[in-house]
């Protein structure tokens, strides 16, 4: 059985399964509800229920020891037992959600390409952080330096937080990761940051411009609107070197051949000959610039190196582009990343 649940302030209303948590509904439709562990020990997702009711399959922690204040229900943990009006603090922007230190285990290294490594990373039981799809997350290094990289899955998909790293030349802690990190290993982490995310109040339509691992926040992006039903036209360029750095390529299309309202063009820079490239090749920027002379009806993202950035913003802006409606963060390592 289906439950209608419907937030009191904006009148905005969502669906629950019948043994569905009520915040794992809002997490799978999009409703920004506030939340930290998930498992009723942390109290963050607490608010009124004004009309209904509702069960608690077990007594979640945070009630019975007291942390929450009284009359509060924490939806992490209630499941519907009839159609609800909700009272909850809605986060509307990255400002509203609190930023966390916490312990992370690294559960799996997975080796996607010559120079990028998939991290998986586990927070303890009693915590999650909550995200918004595109922000990034930065490592607390024993000497004080800060390592930061993107989350790479969306936020309703949020058991482990993935990061796509690449080994930078020389770089310290990409050199770690790649040559001496372990399985199990415990990080500190810091989080989330960034305001590149996606704006899902918009109606325009997308296009994002990934170079590199900038494919890992736009794959976050993606998937949750996937998730969410979003379906705002989406057009993914995605620009490397060779065709062995599309690492996660097939994804990529196959996004394409399940949902009509995303575009995904790969475009090699400097193609091998043993690639057989047929694709876009060039600059990144300049196959999207070609494609779309008039940009003002656009939302763009934009997320890798520095100088793909700024050669985007500049064509992009002089193709009539809103500068409020570019959206980028920029891969530079001088600053951690």
């Amino acid at each position: 059985m289906t439950y209608n649940v419907t937030i009191q302030a904006n009148g905005q209303t969502f669906t629950v399964e019948e043994d569905e948590p009520v915040l794992d509904a809002a997490i799978r439709h999009g409703v920004p509800l506030p939340y930290g562990c998930r498992n009723g020990t942390c109290g963050t997702c607490a608010g009124k229920v004004v009309e209904g009711e509702y069960r608690y399959p077990r007594q979640p922690k945070a009630v019975k020891q007291g942390n929450i204040a009284e009359g509060d229900v924490l939806f992490c943990s209630a499941r519907p037992l009839s159609d609800l009006v909700i009272d909850v603090q809605l986060v509307e922007e990255e400002a509203a959600i609190p930023v966390k230190i916490v312990p992370a285990r690294v559960e799996a290294l997975e080796r996607m390409s010559h120079d990028v490594m998939l991290v998986k990373l586990k927070l303890p039981e009693s915590q999650r952080m909550q995200y918004l799809a595109g922000q990034y997350i930065e490592f607390l290094l024993r000497d004080g330096r800060r390592r930061a990289f993107s989350i790479a899955n969306a936020p309703h998909d949020d058991e482990f937080l993935t990061l796509h790293i690449r080994e930078v030349p020389g770089g310290y802690f990409t050199h770690y990761v790649f040559h001496d990190l372990k399985e199990r290993a415990m990080l500190r982490i810091e989080g989330p940051h960034g305001g590149f995310y996606l704006r899902e109040e918009s109606d325009r339509p997308i296009i994002m411009m990934a170079g590199g691992t900038g494919f890992g926040p736009c794959k976050a992006m993606i998937e949750h609107a996937i998730e969410t039903g979003l379906q705002r036209p989406i057009e993914l360029y995605w620009g490397v070197r060779s065709r062995e750095d599309l690492y996660m390529g097939e994804l990529a299309e196959q996004w394409t051949k399940d949902h009509d309202w995303i575009r995904y063009i790969p475009v090699l820079s400097e193609p091998k000959a043993e690639d057989n490239w047929s694709g876009e090749t060039g600059w990144v920027h300049e196959v999207v610039a070609r494609e779309h002379p008039n940009l003002s009806g656009y939302d763009v993202y934009l997320c890798g190196p520095p100088p793909m950035i700024e050669a985007g913003k500049k064509a992009f802006l002089a193709r009539g582009l809103p500068a409020d409606r570019l959206y980028f963060d920029s891969f530079d390592f001088s600053e951690g990343r």
